[in-house]
């Protein structure tokens, strides 16, 4: 299995951060913070991407901690530093390139990939497909509910993950949509894999019971599931993208995750979803939202339409 890659692939606030961190912490693999890679073909295309969104570094931060991790044996201020001139000098390089380069330094463990914008794009999965269609595809998922809950205090108001300016307002598709239609998006690449490639699982599921469910996720990957390889799982905080980085690159995984890593015991409780639906008030389709599902890929319909596609796919997933 050496050079394998393990790309998971989910919305953001899927418990993605510490699912990942989690199976990167067993002897046989290495897990990346987020890399933000997929979402263009070369790296001076990232580079100029960070620098449009006024960032005071110089590439995405899972990127530069990576580099310094696995360059310099450390992560500080100056290896960052380190990192993001190294990356310029490579402005000419795919992203593949970098991708595998940093595959190449962890060999022979199976590198672990997880970046939810990845998914925000049917352009960007099948640029990730076309670059490793070998890899092992993992669909993580988190009940919608909780979910858009947690999209929504994460990005704010003006931080939606789709939106674009239309005169002087921001246009914002609600979170569930955005849940939606990012899963969309991953069951449309798995759907064309071959058997065994790819494995569907709820967060809540693994985090609940991760002695159950650890020892599977590594058999499918075909690596130990001996006791010490399940326990060493149990324990992300120790993986040195776990904590909140050095300046200018303090990110790279979930803020929550960062400050609080360990995993906690006992189970993640899933809400009704038909009882949200009913009480919570969904803007499902409004003015200012219509020409947004249009770009999304959603057609627009009558808000009980919108609401039973929802409703299915969450089904689909096995969220009641």
């Amino acid at each position: 299995m050496s050079g394998k890659m393990l790309i998971i692939l989910s919305p953001p606030r899927s418990f993605s951060s510490v699912v990942s961190t989690m199976l990167g912490q067993h002897p046989e693999l290495y897990c990346f913070p987020e890399l933000h890679l997929f979402v263009a073909d070369t790296l001076g295309q990232i580079l100029d991407r960070e620098a449009k969104r006024g960032k005071n570094y110089t590439g995405p931060p899972g990127v530069l901690r990576s580099l310094a991790e696995l360059h310099y044996g450390v992560q500080t201020t100056a290896t960052i530093i380190k990192a993001g001139l190294w990356m310029v000098e490579r402005r000419d390089w795919t992203t593949k390139d970098l991708v595998d380069h940093l595959c190449g330094l962890v060999a022979p463990r199976i590198a672990v990939e997880k970046s939810p914008v990845t998914c925000s794009n049917a352009a960007f999965l099948q640029r990730t497909y076309s670059f490793y269609p070998d890899a092992f595809y993992l669909h993580l998922t988190r009940h919608p509910i909780p979910t858009r809950k947690s999209m929504d205090e994460f990005f704010g108001e003006q931080k939606a993950i789709l939106s674009r300016r239309t005169r002087s307002r921001t246009m914002k598709l609600d979170s569930l949509l955005v849940w939606y239609r990012m899963h969309r998006n991953i069951m449309e690449l798995t759907a064309k894999l071959p058997p065994g490639q790819s494995i569907r699982v709820k967060g809540e599921d693994i985090l609940s019971e991760p002695d159950r469910w650890l020892p599977q996720l590594a058999e499918w990957l075909g690596v130990s599931t001996d006791r010490a390889a399940v326990e060493e799982m149990k324990h992300p905080e120790r993986s040195p993208y776990a904590h909140v980085g050095p300046a200018p690159a303090r990110g790279g995984n979930d803020s929550k995750f960062m400050r609080s890593p360990e995993l906690r015991e006992g189970r993640v409780r899933e809400p009704s979803l038909r009882d949200a639906l009913a009480t919570q008030k969904i803007p499902w389709v409004s003015a200012e939202g219509g020409c947004m599902l249009r770009e999304a890929g959603l057609e627009l319909r009558s808000e009980a339409e919108i609401a039973a596609e929802v409703e299915g796919m969450a089904h689909c997933l096995g969220y009641r």
